[in-house]
């Protein structure tokens, strides 16, 4: 029988690059300020030699669909540092002839730089963290770019790459419903092909949680955060770029994040990089892998590492059906049912009712999806389906 998760599901890398010009309020994942007097050749040839130790683990697995330098700020990175990554990568796993190699990059850094020689090195598709239109909104979000370098980098990514991604940010404090909109049809009138927009969150270890925690900053009502959302999908799917995703947009399913959807889907990915988390499947058994979050810390444990499975926890048949279950119903198609069956999780038919009366899940065709109405609540929809 053929297992409902692994690389049959997608085969991806991801690359941690942890380093950022500035660190912004908001954010919450692994990062570190970029000072110029920093020598980054060790941690990047820990990441090659970490990318060798993940091939003695899965010998068997295909060619890779997706490469994704995520941060960070990976496009802080020499460009020579990009292709002697993936010329590693290659030789050690190989690159399917049109997978998507994809580059997180400020906009800043577009502009400074010559983005051709990206495109040289494999690179083909771009995701630029513009965050905001808006002059005021980016000084809020502290970012270190004007409304005019945002607009200026996309315009130049447009002329280099077939796929560039854009970025934004919605429900900023005292931001209202009309400004969202107008900036959001701003970004529209760019053409590209793809839209990550996601809500202000405020969690507890950055800035904004503290600010917040302090009442310096007040986040809007969960009402209001739902016009939000409800206007950015009305906005989109006129514009003829529905989410496929609850916080993705794509004009067409060759537009699509093959990275992410490698997640969503239950695929199998490789982590590498400080702090950089994996999915990985050998024979039946799921593998979660979690890198030491300091970059130092990592680059001695990839150095003295003997024992390679020192990073890897091996996951309970409930955890991966639960994981299926999260990842699947943020998907526009939604997650088959005979699919979580077979991982070990059947859904209680009374809560699935229940949820079908409120309108906030439907099935049709062996397959579980999420309402526009339910996209709302799908954190407390899966974690009441999972048990």
């Amino acid at each position: 029988m053929t297992i409902p998760y692994g690389s049959s599901y997608g085969f991806g890398l991801y690359i941690h690059w942890p380093y950022c010009s500035k660190i912004c309020p908001y954010c919450d994942f692994n990062v570190y300020a970029a000072k110029s007097s920093r020598d980054f050749s060790s941690l990047v040839d820990s990441i090659i030699a970490d990318i060798r130790h993940h091939h003695d683990l899965l010998p068997e697995h295909p060619p890779l669909k997706s490469v994704y330098f995520g941060g960070g700020t990976p496009s802080l990175m020499a460009a020579s540092d990009i292709g002697k990554i993936l010329e590693s990568v290659n030789n050690t796993f190989g690159i399917e002839q049109n997978a998507e190699i994809t580059l997180e990059a400020n906009p800043n850094d577009v502009n400074r730089n010559d983005i051709t020689s990206w495109l040289s090195l494999g690179v083909s598709r771009l995701s630029i963290g513009l965050q905001s239109l808006d002059d005021t909104s980016l000084q809020f979000l502290g970012r270190d770019h004007t409304s005019g370098a945002g607009r200026t980098a996309i315009e130049k990514a447009k002329l280099v790459f077939k796929k560039v991604s854009v970025d934004l940010i919605y429900a900023l404090p005292e931001q209202s419903l009309q400004s969202w909109e107008q900036e959001l049809n701003q970004v529209l009138q760019f053409g590209v092909n793809h839209l990550s927009l996601y809500e202000l969150t405020f969690e507890e270890r950055t800035a904004f949680g503290k600010r917040l925690e302090r009442g310096e900053i007040v986040q809007p009502k969960e009402d209001l955060r739902a016009d939000f959302y409800q206007l950015t999908d009305d906005v989109t799917r006129k514009a003829g770029m529905p989410s496929y995703e609850i916080s993705n947009y794509a004009t067409n399913e060759s537009s699509r994040s093959e990275h992410n959807t490698i997640y969503w889907r239950g695929g199998d990915w490789i982590g590498v990089g400080p702090g950089a988390h994996g999915r990985i499947t050998r024979g039946s058994t799921r593998y979660a892998t979690e890198k030491a979050r300091k970059p130092a810390e990592y680059v001695a444990l990839v150095g003295s590492r003997t024992d390679q499975l020192s990073d890897i926890e091996i996951l309970d048949c409930k955890d991966v059906a639960k994981e299926l279950l999260m990842l699947g119903l943020r998907l526009e198609e939604g997650i088959e049912v005979d699919r979580l069956e077979k991982a070990g999780l059947v859904l209680d038919q009374d809560i699935v009712l229940d949820f079908t009366k409120e309108e906030l899940v439907k099935v049709t065709r062996n397959r579980i999806h999420l309402t526009n109405k339910g996209k709302l609540l799908a954190d407390a929809i899966g974690a009441s389906l999972a048990g």
